[in-house]
């Protein structure tokens, strides 16, 4: 007959423990007989709370972290508190599963939960907070509601109380995929108060005369763009302009003590840990130049000095914390630099090759397990979609957005990106975020590798809602999701088209009638009129089919005009358009498939008779975008070819 012991290890290994046997000594912990009731199983907790430490990620984690915080709220708390604590716990439904996620995926934050245990609440009852909301409340931690504490203190423990809303909402989303946008925005929008906040202690530690200096923080990268992780260094610019009354230097000098302050406020250890690092790296002149500039400064540098990475920064430009007002010009003077930057000489060469060397720096032991830089990584993604941002942006206002999901979504509307290749882009993005954000959270330390232990990596798996060989699962899903990503970030990213259209003025690319009659006759087109009606034919309208057409027509003129005859060429464009446009492939190959658009071009523009070979046989085309298109074929390929199409005509005249 099987003991009590054997049978309670039996259930806790079904349950998903993967130590039972140190799990029911932990059941047995005396900190736990709180929870307690009559009635409940031998093992001392109620069945349903059980099975829910069990659906945790890490249900051994979670049981341990409960025996900690159990034993912490007997210790610091009030009797009612632990008593609320526990009902919250014996009652099914979200409140309890919060607090459990939190404890399951997170020993830094159980250990947080250890020095506050009082904090369980925050998990149980977390809400989507507004940006304001959040502000607020750091704000008030560090003035009106700080209480004994250091000021530095008070903003460590509220940001880690908006730390554990976050991370109870994403650890219990039904969809943590679906969520993930709407959590990244929440951590950048935590990290902006924060900043708010140490600027708040910052004035405070100079003293009178700080209002002489009105400072804006630029937030920069995935704070900037609202989609930042767990643990990450935030990225800032500082930009300070004087108060009425003072003058530039004063303000300079002000604003220079006070960024320094905001800094340390973040970054300085203290009994309550620290926030992170504030990278200020990315403004003019790197970590040689001033901390802090005025608008006038900045605007002179990005003008005269700034290198193509320096305005692909600038695509995440926002105003996170500091005077608004300030921020706002600030945007408003840079950002007609950043979307002019394609127009730079070699502009897609120089960030096709700033990837290749982020990519060439991954240490080649961790490159299979880089979720950020390694290929088929994070970085393959926003690196597509910021190329093609830059290039189309110029002209497309749609497309200017810092958060790279909203960019990727604008550009697939626009016509710039096949809407499948999109979707899978999009979904592979806040797929591999999900993971990094659960790796971080375990320990809150800043990594983007995929754990490499069976215990990692059954935790990650679980926590992505993998029930089977969990371990085994969640490296399938991540090899499977690189390998989609890289396929499609090389066939963007590498696109022909993008340099050609980079080399386009902005009226080029516009393509209105009086700058496209103008670049018409510049090229060379006999009949400007004639060729600017079969431009209006084939881009006119706000169908799919004319967007992918304007994409692609202003870099064709050049192509056409490269050749002979190149109104023949636009002409038999237009003629093969008409009959292959409304296809699935044809405008996709041509805007996505390496040179077939260059190919069919100059093919068109230079000979009659290959031209009306395409024209006849229309769907023939696609040849142009196979890998060996153009490759000579054999006497015999063809000799079977020619053999099998006139063995499907009735008679030999008809094949011939």
């Amino acid at each position: 007959m099987p003991s009590r012991t054997s049978s309670t290890t039996a259930t806790l290994a079904r349950l998903g423990f993967a130590e039972p046997d140190r799990a029911a000594t932990l059941l047995a912990d005396p900190a736990l007989s709180v929870l307690a009731g009559e009635g409940d199983s031998a093992h001392g907790l109620p069945d349903d709370l059980l099975r829910a430490i069990g659906d945790t990620a890490d249900p051994d984690q979670a049981l341990l972290g409960l025996v900690r915080v159990a034993e912490a709220l007997a210790r610091q708390q009030e009797p009612a508190d632990v008593r609320a604590f526990v009902d919250e716990l014996r009652a099914e439904g979200p409140g309890r599963d919060r607090v459990l996620g939190v404890l399951g995926a997170s020993t830094a934050l159980v250990d947080e939960l250890v020095r506050h245990p009082g904090h369980w609440v925050d998990a149980a009852r977390a809400q989507r907070h507004t940006a304001e909301e959040t502000r607020a409340e750091l704000v008030a931690a560090v003035t009106t509601q700080r209480g004994s504490r250091t000021a530095l203190d008070a903003l460590r423990i509220a940001y880690r109380r908006g730390l554990l809303r976050i991370a109870a909402r994403d650890l219990t989303a039904p969809d943590p995929i679906a969520e993930m946008p709407s959590i990244g925005e929440a951590l950048a929008e935590l990290a902006e108060a924060a900043l708010e906040a140490a600027l708040v202690i910052a004035r405070e530690q100079y003293g009178e005369g700080h209002e002489q200096c009105r400072l804006a923080i630029i937030g920069m990268g995935k704070t900037g763009g609202g989609e930042l992780n767990y643990v990450s260094d935030v990225d800032v610019i500082f930009v300070a302009e004087p108060a009425d009354g003072a003058d530039e230097e004063t303000a300079l000098r002000i604003g220079t003590a006070l960024a320094s302050a905001t800094m340390q406020a973040c970054s300085k250890p203290t009994p309550e840990g620290f926030l992170w690092p504030v990278d200020a790296a990315l403004r003019p002149e790197g970590k040689q130049g001033p901390l802090v500039r005025t608008i006038e400064s900045h605007k002179a540098y990005y003008e005269r000095w700034a290198k193509t990475w320096e305005f692909q920064a600038l695509l995440k430009a926002w105003v996170s914390a500091g005077d608004r007002e300030t921020g706002l010009r600030y945007k408003q003077e840079i950002s007609p630099l950043v979307w002019e930057a394609a127009s730079r000489e070699n502009f897609v060469e120089d960030v096709q090759a700033m990837r290749r060397r982020v990519e060439q720096h991954v240490p080649a032991n961790e490159a299979g397990r880089q979720l950020k830089l390694g290929p088929g990584g994070l970085r393959d993604v926003e690196f597509s979609v910021q190329l093609l941002q830059l290039v189309h942006g110029r002209t497309d206002q749609s497309l200017r957005s810092a958060t790279t999901l909203e960019a990727l979504s604008a550009l697939a509307k626009g016509g710039y990106v096949a809407r499948d290749d999109a979707a899978t882009l999009d979904r592979a993005y806040r797929h591999l975020r999900c993971l990094e954000h659960r790796i971080q959270l375990h320990r809150l330390r800043r990594t983007h590798l995929m754990p490499d232990t069976p215990a990692d990596l059954r935790r990650l798996g679980r926590s992505m809602g993998h029930r089977t060989r969990p371990d085994e699962a969640v490296l399938a899903d991540r090899q499977a999701v690189a390998r989609e990503v890289r396929r499609i970030h090389e066939r963007l990213f590498y696109r022909p088209l993008l340099a050609a259209a980079a080399r386009l003025t902005p009226d080029e690319v516009g393509l209105s009638p009086e700058a496209a009659r103008e670049r018409l006759l510049a090229l060379g087109f006999r009949d400007p009129a004639g060729a600017l009606r079969h431009l209006e034919a084939l881009t006119a309208g706000v169908s799919r089919r004319a967007a992918i057409q304007r994409t692609l027509l202003p870099v064709m003129l050049g192509w056409f005009a490269d050749e002979a005859d190149p109104d023949a060429g636009l002409l038999s464009f237009r003629r093969v358009s008409d009959e292959l446009g409304s296809t699935h492939w044809y405008l996709k190959m041509l805007r996505d498939e390496g040179r077939a658009a260059d190919r069919l071009a100059h093919t068109l523009a230079r000979s009659r008779y290959a031209a009306d070979l395409l024209i006849r046989s229309p769907e023939k085309v696609a040849f142009l975008g196979e890998p060996n298109g153009l490759v000579p074929r054999s006497r015999e390929a063809l000799t079977a070819t020619m053999r099998a199409a006139a063995g499907r005509r009735a008679s030999g005249a008809d094949a011939i």
